[in-house]
């Protein structure tokens, strides 16, 4: 089968011809129709991440937003046979340990992150092996296409578990959003279709006007001059109850915990770059002070996506909007590489291996 693979940090993906991947036992294989590029696709395109030893070793398939449909069931599986219509999550769990049998699989302590070790080759290829699928895979409703559960990804249920479970928005809360990449927009719809305002951050005009048609009540551009916590408190009258940086960086980073008003809640998603090597620096002191609660979110557990996709069917949710360009396997380095300067809009998907 054709995939794509690191070969060399920072450099472009090599499209080879490798061995299709056999089912474990509890496991399947999918047939990948569509997969997401993600920015953490272009972080361990990067080399980011030997500051966490998380550096995704060279020889690795990238890709950890698939969708597709069942090729092959491994003999323990029960719940998927040949022809499913599925999703992936790239928070992979293996469904026994005591995170898994409370509905935090996200963060399953013997987990695997698909497409980011040697032990689970990622989705930028014509077929993916997904392990302990009963517990991991998602089956995918009639109503929602490959192309839309692939933006699904890692930043759409990334920004819902964030909203959704761990900031615990309540309607007519005020949530800034600083960063309006895929996973940034992805939190500006989110936020508004579980009854709050938002506050979209950027520096670039475009993807504040896609914030704004995906329902931002308020945009700030963050120029060099511009007071991004003091904008947000004027436009929010104290500040916001929630702020999510979406980006990772050191800026973002401060802005959204400067930003909230007392007794907020910031939400870390994005992951530094090699500026930051993984740490930031925060006002403890006002944390204390105003009792500031900080999360951080990573993915959101597989038992759990079914109110998401509930919120799709019916409508309130469409993550198709996010979706700004569909692209062949050959296009992937291309697009990890506009990244680098902040290149693309919206969520891009691999539709065509």
């Amino acid at each position: 089968m054709r995939a794509a693979v690191l070969e060399e940090y920072g450099e472009p993906l090599a499209i080879e011809s490798v061995d299709p991947p056999d089912p474990a036992p509890h496991g399947v294989v999918v047939d990948v129709e569509a997969c997401g590029i993600c920015r953490s696709d272009w972080h361990a395109w990067r080399g980011h991440g030997e500051w966490a030893d998380d550096q995704v070793p060279i020889g690795q398939i990238l890709g950890h937003e698939p969708a597709g449909t069942v090729a092959r069931v491994g003999e323990r599986v029960d719940r998927f046979e040949p022809g499913d219509r599925v999703a992936v999550p790239f928070n992979l769990g293996e469904g026994t340990c005591p995170q898994c049998r409370n509905g935090h699989g996200n963060v399953c302590e013997d987990g695997y992150a698909l497409g980011f070790e040697e032990t689970v080759p990622g989705a930028f290829a014509e077929q993916v092996s997904v392990p302990h699928a009963d517990f991991n895979v998602v089956a995918l409703p009639d109503a929602v296409s490959t192309v839309e559960a692939a933006a699904l990804g890692c930043r759409y249920v990334t920004a819902f578990h964030a909203l959704a479970h761990r900031a615990d928005l309540a309607a007519g809360d005020w949530v800034a959003v600083h960063g309006c990449g895929g996973l940034g927009l992805a939190a500006v719809q989110i936020a508004g279709a579980l009854g709050a305002n938002v506050a979209a951050v950027d520096v670039r005009e475009d993807p504040l006007e896609l914030a704004t048609d995906l329902g931002a009540d308020a945009t700030v551009v963050a120029d060099e001059d511009v007071d991004v916590p003091g904008e947000i408190a004027a436009v929010t009258d104290g500040g916001a109850h929630a702020s999510v940086d979406a980006l990772g960086r050191a800026e973002t980073c401060r802005n959204s915990v400067d930003c909230l008003r007392t007794r907020g809640t910031h939400v870390q998603v994005g992951l530094t770059t090699d500026a930051e090597r993984g740490e930031i620096a925060l006002p403890m002191d006002e944390l204390t002070r105003w009792d500031v609660t900080i999360v951080g979110s990573r993915g959101m557990p597989p038992s759990r996506y079914d109110e998401l996709l509930r919120l799709i069917e019916t409508g309130r949710l469409d993550p198709g909007a996010l979706v700004t360009r569909e692209v062949v396997l050959e296009d992937v380095s291309e697009r990890l590489a506009a990244m680098t300067d902040y290149g693309t809009r919206g969520i891009e998907v691999v539709s065509e291996f």
